[in-house]
């Protein structure tokens, strides 16, 4: 498995170069057998969740980590960073660290050589047989478009229109060097986040309202993608894991699905006046009791407990609302 995003599948390649985006601290992991390691998690995240249902022998090392070399790469890299975007100036806006660009062209130019010393054959033999998992797309919408105010000077279908064109040169050019199976995340109901709720005190419900609209627009726009994709490039195969759906699926009836706090974040999270936005835990702050219930571990990202129904749906859905168009579970018997 090769990772590439945002904080959402990032497992703590931000730790080890300077940036406004670490998460190296507690509370962050305190659910993780290893503490904290730059998850924006109290625990595991989409993709080690998803690595342990493929049954990969270890987690995915983060590429930044100088011990992510020889033999350690051969079940896959992790090449994402923390608030990093489609749009290579979103890193900038939200704190200076890896666009998706930079993470393929490291791919391509430091991962690929030595996978293929360490397999002993050409990249297009062995990279038709692991997942390609592309997290990307909210901090575009959120600290980009809305908090950036690009709103101002563009219209949501024209902003989005061009995330995924660029997005689908980006995957054109993972394909052109061998991936076949994409594994690609919707965008969260970001308006319904703490980050936006609570801390965003002049962000009224209709400014919300417009957030998660947005958000729908682009991930209506992945989904034509993906179908783009498949007429056009040969064996390729994209499944979309419909976050947006499964996290509103668990806003609406927290309680069938065993959370009770939909709202609040799960840790302090650091406010304006301490110098943050609200999207991140207080480093040593307290967390609450339960955290299984609650959604959402910072004012931005979802707890372990929802990253774990987000995967499950991911791995074993047949709805077409949760999984797009076959499940990730179909995908690996491909």
């Amino acid at each position: 498995m090769f990772v590439f995003g945002s904080s959402l599948v990032d497992s703590g390649n931000n730790n080890f170069f300077p940036n406004r985006a670490q998460v190296n601290y507690s509370p962050y992991g305190i659910d993780f057998p290893n503490g904290p390691t730059g998850r924006f998690t109290n625990g595991r995240n989409l993709v080690d969740l998803l690595g342990e249902l493929l049954n990969l022998p270890n987690l995915i090392p983060p590429f930044k980590d100088p011990t992510t070399r020889g033999r350690r790469i051969v079940y896959g890299v992790n090449h994402a960073s923390g608030s990093s975007g489609i749009l290579d100036e979103t890193g900038f806006i939200s704190g200076n660290v890896t666009s998706l660009s930079q993470q393929i062209r490291d791919f391509e130019e430091v991962t690929l050589p030595e996978l293929e010393v360490q397999l002993g054959c050409n990249s297009s033999d062995s990279l038709p047989n692991y997942f390609f998992v592309v997290g990307v797309g909210g901090n575009d919408i959120l600290f980009n478009y809305f908090l950036g105010q690009k709103y101002l000077t563009v219209d949501p279908q024209t902003f989005t229109a061009n995330l995924t064109a660029i997005l689908s040169q980006r995957l054109q050019k993972l394909y052109s060097l061998g991936a076949r199976k994409f594994v690609l995340t919707a965008v969260y109901p970001l308006g319904n986040s703490p980050l936006v709720e609570l801390n965003m005190p002049n962000c009224t419900v209709l400014c919300a309202l417009s957030i998660n609209q947005v958000a729908q627009t682009y991930n209506r726009n992945l989904k034509s993608m993906v179908e783009d994709f498949k007429r056009r490039l040969p064996a390729s195969n994209l499944v979309v894991i419909e976050t947006y759906n499964i996290v509103t699926d668990i806003l609406l009836l927290p309680a069938l699905k065993g959370f009770t706090n939909t709202r609040n974040s799960c840790c302090e999270v650091l406010s304006q006046t301490q110098g943050g936005n609200g999207a991140l835990c207080e480093r040593g702050g307290r967390t609450c009791p339960n955290r299984n219930t609650y959604v959402y571990f910072d004012g931005l990202h979802p707890t372990e407990s929802v990253n774990i129904q987000i995967t499950n749906e991911a791995y074993t859905s047949r709805n077409l609302f949760k999984v797009y168009p076959i499940n990730v579970q179909q995908l690996a018997q491909l």
